[in-house]
Protein backbone atom coordinates (compact mmCIF):
# COMPACT_ATOMS: atom_id res chain seq x y z
CA UNK A 1 0.00 0.00 0.00
CA UNK A 2 1.37 3.23 -1.17
CA UNK A 3 0.78 5.89 1.41
CA UNK A 4 2.66 9.10 -0.14
CA UNK A 5 0.44 11.15 -2.13
CA UNK A 6 1.01 11.06 -6.26
CA UNK A 7 2.27 14.30 -7.84
CA UNK A 8 -0.63 16.41 -9.45
CA UNK A 9 0.08 16.32 -13.50
CA UNK A 10 -0.27 19.79 -14.67
CA UNK A 11 -2.01 20.47 -17.62
CA UNK A 12 -1.76 23.68 -19.47
CA UNK A 13 -4.64 25.53 -18.76
CA UNK A 14 -2.67 25.82 -15.17
CA UNK A 15 -0.02 28.14 -17.15
CA UNK A 16 -2.09 30.88 -18.47
CA UNK A 17 -2.89 33.80 -17.09
CA UNK A 18 -6.28 35.27 -17.35
CA UNK A 19 -7.06 37.49 -20.05
CA UNK A 20 -8.14 40.39 -18.09
CA UNK A 21 -5.44 40.47 -15.55
CA UNK A 22 -2.84 40.95 -18.26
CA UNK A 23 -4.59 44.30 -19.43
CA UNK A 24 -5.41 45.83 -15.65
CA UNK A 25 -1.81 46.69 -14.45
CA UNK A 26 -0.49 47.80 -17.79
CA UNK A 27 -3.77 50.20 -18.58
CA UNK A 28 -4.00 51.68 -15.24
CA UNK A 29 0.10 52.03 -15.04
CA UNK A 30 0.16 54.37 -18.09
CA UNK A 31 -2.82 56.84 -17.50
CA UNK A 32 -2.06 60.09 -16.57
CA UNK A 33 -3.24 61.25 -12.79
CA UNK A 34 -5.73 64.68 -12.53
CA UNK A 35 -5.52 66.21 -9.26
CA UNK A 36 -8.99 68.38 -8.82
CA UNK A 37 -8.93 70.72 -5.47
CA UNK A 38 -12.22 72.21 -5.13
CA UNK A 39 -14.04 72.34 -1.47
CA UNK A 40 -17.32 71.97 -3.43
CA UNK A 41 -18.26 67.90 -3.87
CA UNK A 42 -20.51 68.56 -6.81
CA UNK A 43 -17.20 69.81 -8.42
CA UNK A 44 -15.62 67.41 -7.08
CA UNK A 45 -18.21 64.18 -8.11
CA UNK A 46 -18.92 65.33 -11.46
CA UNK A 47 -15.57 66.67 -12.93
CA UNK A 48 -13.95 63.14 -11.80
CA UNK A 49 -17.02 61.38 -13.45
CA UNK A 50 -15.89 62.97 -16.90
CA UNK A 51 -12.33 62.31 -16.37
CA UNK A 52 -12.43 58.90 -15.66
CA UNK A 53 -14.70 58.74 -18.20
CA UNK A 54 -11.82 60.38 -20.70
CA UNK A 55 -9.17 57.92 -19.31
CA UNK A 56 -8.03 59.77 -16.78
CA UNK A 57 -6.57 58.61 -12.71
CA UNK A 58 -8.58 60.95 -10.64
CA UNK A 59 -7.34 62.21 -7.18
CA UNK A 60 -9.88 64.75 -5.31
CA UNK A 61 -8.91 67.26 -1.85
CA UNK A 62 -11.53 69.40 -0.76
CA UNK A 63 -8.96 71.50 1.24
CA UNK A 64 -5.51 73.05 0.96
CA UNK A 65 -3.40 70.97 3.21
CA UNK A 66 -4.72 67.69 1.65
CA UNK A 67 -4.21 68.89 -1.80
CA UNK A 68 -0.08 69.86 -0.75
CA UNK A 69 -0.08 66.24 1.03
CA UNK A 70 -1.75 64.49 -2.23
CA UNK A 71 1.06 66.61 -4.29
CA UNK A 72 3.73 65.14 -2.13
CA UNK A 73 2.43 61.63 -2.19
CA UNK A 74 0.61 61.52 -5.54
CA UNK A 75 2.91 63.28 -7.56
CA UNK A 76 0.04 63.59 -10.06
CA UNK A 77 0.53 65.09 -13.96
CA UNK A 78 -1.93 68.10 -13.78
CA UNK A 79 -3.71 69.62 -10.68
CA UNK A 80 -7.23 71.63 -11.81
CA UNK A 81 -7.46 74.24 -8.69
CA UNK A 82 -10.05 75.84 -7.53
CA UNK A 83 -9.29 79.87 -6.35
CA UNK A 84 -11.82 80.50 -3.41
CA UNK A 85 -12.25 77.91 -0.25
CA UNK A 86 -14.15 78.58 3.14
CA UNK A 87 -11.84 78.97 5.91
CA UNK A 88 -10.30 75.98 7.21
CA UNK A 89 -12.87 75.98 10.43
CA UNK A 90 -13.16 72.09 10.27
CA UNK A 91 -9.14 71.54 10.56
CA UNK A 92 -8.60 73.11 13.70
CA UNK A 93 -8.98 76.87 12.66
CA UNK A 94 -5.25 76.26 10.43
CA UNK A 95 -4.08 77.95 7.59
CA UNK A 96 -6.69 80.06 5.43
CA UNK A 97 -5.96 78.54 2.14
CA UNK A 98 -7.12 79.86 -1.41
CA UNK A 99 -6.30 78.77 -4.29
CA UNK A 100 -3.17 81.01 -4.87
CA UNK A 101 -1.56 79.80 -1.55
CA UNK A 102 -1.95 76.30 -2.88
CA UNK A 103 0.06 77.39 -6.15
CA UNK A 104 2.74 78.88 -3.55
CA UNK A 105 3.19 75.91 -1.76
CA UNK A 106 3.20 74.11 -4.60
CA UNK A 107 5.90 75.47 -6.45
CA UNK A 108 8.42 75.67 -3.94
CA UNK A 109 7.93 72.10 -3.52
CA UNK A 110 10.92 70.25 -5.49
CA UNK A 111 8.61 67.39 -6.23
CA UNK A 112 5.84 69.62 -7.57
CA UNK A 113 7.19 72.97 -9.41
CA UNK A 114 6.89 71.06 -12.55
CA UNK A 115 3.41 69.98 -12.56
CA UNK A 116 0.80 72.16 -14.38
CA UNK A 117 -1.99 73.97 -12.48
CA UNK A 118 -5.11 74.60 -14.22
CA UNK A 119 -7.56 77.14 -12.37
CA UNK A 120 -11.00 76.30 -12.10
CA UNK A 121 -13.10 78.46 -10.23
CA UNK A 122 -16.79 80.92 -10.05
CA UNK A 123 -14.79 83.90 -9.16
CA UNK A 124 -14.89 87.01 -11.19
CA UNK A 125 -12.25 86.32 -14.35
CA UNK A 126 -11.57 89.64 -14.43
CA UNK A 127 -10.17 90.08 -10.57
CA UNK A 128 -8.65 87.11 -10.81
CA UNK A 129 -7.08 85.85 -14.13
CA UNK A 130 -4.11 87.59 -14.57
CA UNK A 131 -3.22 86.93 -10.91
CA UNK A 132 -3.47 83.54 -11.37
CA UNK A 133 -1.64 83.13 -15.03
CA UNK A 134 1.44 85.67 -13.65
CA UNK A 135 1.03 83.17 -10.57
CA UNK A 136 2.15 79.85 -12.85
CA UNK A 137 -1.33 78.95 -14.23
CA UNK A 138 -1.24 77.27 -17.20
CA UNK A 139 -5.28 77.86 -17.89
CA UNK A 140 -8.15 79.73 -16.07
CA UNK A 141 -11.62 77.84 -16.87
CA UNK A 142 -14.57 79.68 -15.59
CA UNK A 143 -17.65 77.87 -13.68
CA UNK A 144 -19.40 76.80 -15.28
CA UNK A 145 -17.20 74.80 -17.00
CA UNK A 146 -17.02 73.70 -20.39
CA UNK A 147 -15.84 69.93 -20.40
CA UNK A 148 -14.94 69.96 -24.01
CA UNK A 149 -12.63 73.13 -23.58
CA UNK A 150 -10.99 71.81 -20.68
CA UNK A 151 -10.38 68.42 -22.08
CA UNK A 152 -8.82 69.73 -25.15
CA UNK A 153 -6.61 71.55 -22.97
CA UNK A 154 -5.45 68.79 -20.23
CA UNK A 155 -4.77 66.85 -23.35
CA UNK A 156 -2.74 70.05 -24.70
CA UNK A 157 -1.10 70.46 -21.59
CA UNK A 158 0.32 66.97 -20.59
CA UNK A 159 1.19 66.32 -23.91
CA UNK A 160 -0.94 63.75 -25.32
CA UNK A 161 -2.30 64.17 -29.13
CA UNK A 162 -5.67 65.95 -29.40
CA UNK A 163 -8.13 63.10 -30.87
CA UNK A 164 -8.11 63.30 -35.00
CA UNK A 165 -11.44 63.23 -36.55
CA UNK A 166 -11.19 60.30 -39.41
CA UNK A 167 -10.70 61.61 -42.44
CA UNK A 168 -13.55 61.45 -45.09
CA UNK A 169 -13.11 58.44 -47.86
Amino acid sequence: MNVYPQPRQSNAADHLIPFAATLLPQSTMNRKRILIVDDSTIILKTLSMKLKNSGYEVLTAADGGTAVSMVRCEKPDLVLLDISFPPDVAHGGGVAWDGFLIMSWLRRMDEAKNIPIMIITGAEPEKFKERAMAAGAVGYFQKPINNEELLASIRETIGEAPAVPPTAA
